[in-house]
């Protein structure tokens, strides 16, 4: 949790593949999940917002596939107040095949 807004950009950058000036939030958690850096663009510049717990830790998604997950306004709020995403696992995505 050393990095700041030139390091994190350029984890998004290189590791993900991604523009960090596309206007996403990306959220970052040390090995421990007791602290999490907010990474954002705004008009002009990266806005970095750092959370650390003192005696509990974030409860991380695991139903993810890969380095990056998307999250809903809702789930992240979720998330950086402390409750458990796993217990509260989306729907599982049904596709239905035509027969003729």
């Amino acid at each position: 949790m050393r990095k700041g807004a030139a390091g994190l950009t350029a984890i998004v950058h290189l590791e993900l593949g991604r523009d960090p000036a596309d206007r996403n939030l990306y959220v970052f958690c040390n090995k421990a999940r007791n602290k999490v850096k907010l990474l954002v663009w705004h008009l002009n510049g990266y806005w970095v917002l750092y959370k650390s717990l003192d005696k509990q830790r974030f409860h991380w998604p695991d139903w993810f596939d890969g380095d990056c997950m998307t999250l809903d306004q809702e789930q992240l709020d979720y998330l950086i107040d402390g409750y458990n995403l796993n217990g509260m696992r989306p729907h599982k995505m049904l596709s239905f095949a035509r027969t003729f």
